[in-house]
């Protein structure tokens, strides 16, 4: 049984500054998480979108080393605003904000302190869209922080490494479009990176959880498929990769994300892998572990969504830091022991 905080949703787009005059917070939520000397650190996707008039559209997009905002009236030709996240016109598909990622601590893992300024933000023509979902992992002394990657040439995934959680180095583009959904594991696996992923297949395949390993971060291999959707199930649309794993006794614990028709919803759950070979599932839930029941996690902008980027087990207690309906942060306190009684 999940524990929502009383505070929830811990924080809001009140909560943080603008990185600019000109735009607004619309959006902070799907935070990594790790637990880091005495704190808990958030890495949190903050979405930022261009003020506007009432008769008009904007789109924020990375350019030669600047965010500039392309702008169209709201009865331009051709203009298509059918999805609220996008603007379509001539063939072309621009998104409506852009997020970056930003740092809080907090010492009782509630109540957090976020920084000013943006911590890691878009910087590259492959993140001209915005830098989004953060996952974090502390692997052989440094810290590994993947991020999905998104622009008009698709969503990919990108490594980027840290000695203090504030100065990151980017390592390049791990995983081509579309590939997001990246869980790094907090160890080598014999003797290599190793991670989850999930593919995005157009036409034949469904999006799935698969294993990958690499010697250097960036190429990647060994691909194997790990989980997919299971028909008349909590999960029988898409699954993909939620918070990093994490061990138990029994193997690694991963807590992913699932997606079921009617209504369209995401819910948590968790699959049990092996220690030794994690592309073999020994277990999964049967039941979802966490999902929308709350007013802000079934209202908002894009409603009935739970959907966690980050996890900080302590013995029995995990603490699962999520985004709800994609606009707020949220926690909630689940049993290690519970979850596992919930695996078949």
């Amino acid at each position: 049984m999940a524990r929502r905080a009383p505070e929830n949703p811990i924080i809001t787009p009140a909560h943080v500054a603008p990185s600019r005059a000109d735009f607004e917070v619309v959006g902070v939520f799907n935070p990594a998480a790790i637990a880091h000397g005495d704190h808990v650190v958030l890495l949190l996707r903050v979405a930022e979108a261009p003020k506007v008039a009432p008769n008009e559209v904007a789109a924020p997009v990375w350019e030669r080393g600047e965010i500039v905002v392309k702008r169209w009236r709201r009865d331009a030709p051709g203009l298509d605003l059918s999805d609220a996240r996008a603007i379509s016109i001539d063939g072309a598909t621009w998104l409506t904000s852009i997020s970056h990622l930003r740092v809080a601590r907090s010492r009782d893992g509630v109540h957090f302190e976020i920084d000013d300024r943006p911590t890691f933000a878009p910087a590259h023509p492959l993140e001209a869209f915005g830098v989004e979902d953060p996952r974090l992992t502390f692997v052989a002394g440094e810290y590994i922080m993947n991020y999905t990657a998104v622009s008009d040439a698709g969503i990919a995934t990108g490594i980027a490494t840290s000695r203090d959680l504030r100065n990151w180095e980017r390592r390049g583009i791990a995983f081509a479009p579309n590939n997001r959904d990246v869980t790094i594991f907090p160890e080598q696996i014999a003797g290599k990176y190793a991670a989850l992923h999930r593919p995005m297949p157009d036409g034949i395949g469904q999006p799935a959880i698969w294993y990958a390993t690499s010697w250097d971060l960036v190429r990647w291999g060994d691909h194997r498929f790990v989980a997919g959707r299971r028909a008349g199930a909590w999960d029988d649309l898409k699954i993909g990769g939620g918070a990093v794993p994490f061990r138990v006794d029994r193997g690694w614990l991963a807590i992913y994300h699932g997606v079921t028709r009617e209504p369209l919803t995401y819910s948590l759950g968790a699959l049990l892998l092996d220690e030794h070979d994690p592309s073999r599932v020994l277990a999964r839930s049967r039941e979802p572990i966490l999902k929308p029941e709350a007013p802000y996690e079934m209202r908002g902008f894009f409603g009935n969504v739970v959907f966690t980027c980050g996890v900080v087990p302590s013995g029995d207690v995990v603490k699962v830091y999520y985004g709800a309906a994609d606009g707020v942060t949220a926690l909630a306190e689940l049993s290690l022991a519970d979850i596992m009684r919930g695996l078949a």
